[in-house]
């Protein structure tokens, strides 16, 4: 039977019972089912603001925007970022007609606090810190930084719904976090995500921009009194970003099991650490930052021959993933080749071994039998 890298987990009966209550009352959009899992996000991740959008590519598009907005940046300002994440991340900071300044990785493939320091210039307006995989990397390290130079934090949390650091869901002391619900991450919806101002004002802001810049959302005009509910402004050229109440519907029930789900992620994880870990492989798992309870959204090694590995993983019917190619090699993002060798030479060497629910630990033992008889350093 073949292995794929994702299958999503859905609790059929409950997502259907949550999303029958949303047809039932004939309300499928904004609002109902959206507000109750706004509420139970922030209080899984103690946030103060949680706003629900229709992807986590929206999110942080909003999180570039209302900060550039708020603070004045001007086009041609620039954000570090990470070369070693899927293109949204950095295509957010060039929708607001902002720079890309890449800073390189460490050894857990998150940003690298030292090489952050030498990145920063005259220009430099914020930083933009991705969780890869579930690590938090040296973060503590990134926000003291970013403090030390007053430079808001965008924490790209995509793969981060339950991932702890010292016991905390780290994001709260971010400027904003934005996180992805999408169809293979951790907490799968069909696509959604949530985005996490730590600012009153910039959260309220981001609700107008959500709903085309209109200053009242459907859901609050139906259940506003007078006669005078329809009636609305638009404060601003806005987008459709929104998210809608069956996605939340489906949001809420994968909420409910997270946690249990992300124990067994850390068990997969963990048979995949006892087979390829301590010197016992040629494969090197990627490590995990200490005192990190990661997602586990990704179990990713390094091997020195990745793509003949994957080719003869791919033989025999298992099928990983290369999260991700170094950004520079995209013709858009090709002014930044070179900067960063240390993202570069491991784009070239990782691979992301299936990691999902339905993994069985046989399926880790032949998954890891291959790997260790075929990988090369």
């Amino acid at each position: 039977m073949a292995i794929q890298l994702f299958v999503p987990t859905y609790r059929v009966d409950e997502c259907i019972e949550e999303i029958r209550q949303c047809l039932e009352l004939g309300w499928t959009g904004i609002g109902f089912k959206t507000v109750e899992f706004e509420s139970a996000w922030r209080a899984y991740t103690g946030h103060k603001h949680a706003h629900f959008v229709n992807s986590a590519t929206a999110g942080l598009h909003l999180a570039v925007k209302i900060l550039k907005q708020v603070h004045g940046w001007q086009d041609g300002d620039e954000i570090v970022s990470t070369p070693l994440t899927f293109v949204s991340t950095n295509h957010a900071i060039l929708y607001e007609k902002m720079k890309v300044v890449f800073a390189d990785v460490d050894e857990h493939l998150c940003m690298d606090p030292e090489d952050l320091e030498r990145r920063i210039g005259p220009r430099t307006r914020a930083v933009m810190f991705v969780g890869l995989g579930g690590n938090t990397g040296q973060y503590a390290d990134i926000l003291a930084i970013c403090r030390k130079h007053r430079l808001p934090l965008i924490l790209d949390g995509a793969h981060m719904a339950g991932t702890r650091l010292h016991g905390e869901m780290p994001g709260k002391e971010a400027d904003v976090a934005v996180y992805s619900f999408q169809a293979v991450k951790n907490l799968p919806t069909a696509d959604s995500g949530m985005i996490c101002f730590a600012d009153e004002e910039m959260d309220g802001i981001c609700r107008k921009y959500t709903w085309l810049g209109i200053n009242k959302d459907t859901y609050t005009r139906t259940h506003s009194a007078g006669n005078y509910k329809w009636k609305y402004d638009v404060e601003y050229l806005g987008y459709k970003y929104h998210g809608n109440s069956v996605m939340a519907a489906i949001g809420l029930v994968q909420l409910r099991y997270l946690d249990e789900d992300n124990r067994f992620r850390r068990q997969v994880a963990q048979w995949y650490e006892d087979r390829l870990g301590h010197g016992s492989s040629r494969a090197k798992p990627i490590p995990v930052a200490a005192d990190c309870e990661s997602s586990r959204h990704l179990f990713m090694i390094e091997s020195g021959n990745r793509d003949e590995l994957l080719h003869v993983l791919n033989d025999n019917e298992i099928y990983p993933g290369v999260h991700y190619r170094d950004n520079t090699d995209y013709a858009m993002y090709a002014y930044g080749q070179g900067t960063c060798p240390r993202a570069h030479d491991m784009s070239g060497r990782i691979l992301s071994l299936p990691m999902h629910l339905q993994l069985r630990e046989e399926d880790v033992d032949r998954v890891c039998e291959i790997v260790a008889a075929h990988a090369k350093e």
